[in-house]
């Protein structure tokens, strides 16, 4: 599931070439969280750099009272670190450009998961990132041959626009 973008302070949502009016109907977490069937994990990438956010989401959470592990992602660690003690949250630290990588390397302790754009990955990277964390996500994956080669190489979740489109080619 996609969600539309915000222009900044313009009341505007958009999403590729699709505009919507801000007072379009909007799912909010807490009634997506009660609406999942048993035993769907949920993937919540945090955008943006609102403080208050991580404690939101901790409460949706909270709330309704699942029984299931939510990974939550962010390119802002900082909206990371709150949730990584919620019970059966797994964060994962989104990276997408080489600064961002470098900084995760230099991490102390393993990060449980690493989403990284498949610009930055190879063979050997995807093998380093293996043995410091527990689950490596490569993103956007766009084609079939861009799914096997990360498969290949050992990435373990791909994220993608195309699923479809994918899975029709993928078998």
């Amino acid at each position: 599931m996609r969600h539309r973008k915000t222009l900044g302070p313009v009341p505007i949502l958009w999403d590729r070439w699709e505009l919507a009016p801000p007072w379009a109907p909007r799912l909010l977490l807490d009634e997506l969280l009660a609406a999942l069937a048993p035993g769907t994990e949920l993937m919540l990438d945090l955008k943006g750099h609102d403080a208050e956010l991580p404690r939101r989401v901790a409460t949706a959470i909270d709330d309704t009272a699942l029984a299931r592990r939510i990974t939550v992602c962010s390119q802002d660690w900082r909206l990371l670190e709150p949730l990584a003690a919620v019970p059966d949250v797994r964060v994962v630290h989104s990276v997408g450009n080489a600064r961002q990588l470098a900084r995760l390397l230099r991490r102390r302790g393993p990060p449980a998961g690493v989403s990284i754009h498949r610009r930055l990955l190879d063979a050997a990277l995807v093998d380093e990132l293996r043995r410091r964390a527990g689950l490596v996500l490569a993103w956007p994956v766009e084609s079939a041959e861009q799914a096997r080669r990360l498969a290949g190489w050992g990435v373990q979740g791909l994220i993608s626009r195309q699923f479809e489109q994918l899975a029709v080619e993928l078998g």
